[in-house]
């Protein structure tokens, strides 16, 4: 007797390229430019799993892509870069089939809270391993909860995802519509299998009373936050990458943008915290030796990006450096942009300062919606 094909799954591999009928078209993540609100870089974890038996839960955050080495076996079998599980079984014989609710489940705790955007299950180099189905909640809970306080039956979850099937070494897409503030997700998948990577797309939304009792901030960083709304050019490595909270360890982990060939310059645009004062500046070319940006400079709108006032003039950048700029006196903005000459590299760009009382305002009346029962 044979059965269907299943339509879900890749075929085996072949050899060749690993990735080769993996990589989806950009146009297929709407949201990917957004910040990854479960980057272990920004404090993500994954606190528990109800079982990992053949691939380690903390695979779920690495922030590079999954791996796949087809001669790599261990005691329990194929080494997978992802989680995991082992094969659900029936209770005898006669029923050999796992129940139809019957799933595992990982914890995931945001290492910036915030309102997400999109989802993506990522099931590279699982084929025939993959999970049917897979859901995702979300809950919202103060502090550091523990793995007992997260599934106490009165935390109330919120489904983001329903349970919805998925292809095997596959970028699920999910988009997400729930708005509202959140700190820890849970992933599920039906009723088995393995899941390489797991990606939050959203927007931080930090806490006003915390940002309060630190007074001067970086107010562009993703975890206060900021967000990069736009760039003129990705090509080398994302925008995103500027306001990651910690420094750049390789070229990778900043902006780069192509060799331009015409008279033009590149740029990004972010937008603050909130409305805010900016008191002083740093611009580090980490790990951008014959490709840093060659000058810089800033601008600030008050208006939402519709005029702009220059208040950091073209200046030089060193490769590989550090470059701080006090300001003479401080800068009200909500939204800066960021102009490079001709092109080339960024690794992180620092705006320090604090809220006016317009951006307290308007952060606590935004975080109260969010976080309302």
């Amino acid at each position: 007797m044979t059965s269907a094909p299943d339509l879900q799954s890749a075929p085996p591999y072949a050899g060749g390229d690993p990735y080769a009928d993996y990589r989806p078209a950009p146009a297929d993540v709407p949201f990917a430019d957004l910040a990854d609100l479960a980057d272990r870089r920004l404090g993500a974890g994954v606190l528990a799993a109800n079982d990992e038996f053949f691939a380690e839960r903390e695979n779920l955050l690495r922030t590079e892509p999954a791996r796949f080495d087809p001669h790599a076996f261990g005691h329990k079998g194929k080494i997978m870069d992802g989680w995991e599980t082992r094969r659900r079984r029936g209770p005898s014989g006669d029923a050999p089939h796992p129940g139809a609710d019957e799933h595992d489940w990982a914890l995931v705790r945001l290492g910036a809270p915030g309102v997400v955007r999109g989802v993506v299950v990522d099931t590279a180099h699982f084929r025939g391993n993959h999970p049917r189905e897979v859901s995702v909640e979300a809950a919202a809970l103060p502090g550091t909860p523990g793995t007992d306080e997260l599934l106490a039956d009165s935390v109330r979850w919120t489904e983001l995802v329903p349970r919805t099937p998925v292809r095997g070494h596959a970028a699920n897409v999910f988009p997400v519509s729930a708005e509202r503030r959140w700190t820890h997700l849970r992933l599920a998948q039906y009723p088995d299998g393995g899941v390489a990577r797991l990606r939050v797309h959203g927007e931080a939304v930090p806490d006003p009373e915390w940002l309060r009792l630190l007074g001067t901030y970086d107010l562009v960083s993703v975890l206060n936050g900021g967000v990069v709304e736009d760039a003129s050019d990705r090509f080398f490595s994302p925008q995103r990458n500027m306001i990651l909270p910690d420094r750049s360890r390789k070229m990778e982990d900043g902006w780069e943008s192509r060799r331009r060939r015409d008279t033009a310059h590149d740029w990004a645009r972010f937008r603050l915290a909130g409305h805010a004062a900016i008191r002083a500046v740093e611009l580090d070319t980490g790990y951008y030796l014959g490709n840093a940006a060659g000058w810089a400079a800033l601008s600030a709108s008050e208006d939402g990006g519709r005029t702009w006032t220059e208040f950091l003039p073209r200046t030089p950048l060193r490769p590989d450096s550090v470059h701080r700029f006090p300001l003479a006196a401080p800068v009200t903005a909500t939204h800066v942009r960021l102009d490079t000459f001709p092109d080339g590299g960024v690794a992180r760009l620092r705006l320090h300062g604090g809220l006016t009382e317009d951006g307290r305002t308007e952060l606590a009346r935004r975080f109260g919606r969010l976080t309302e029962a």
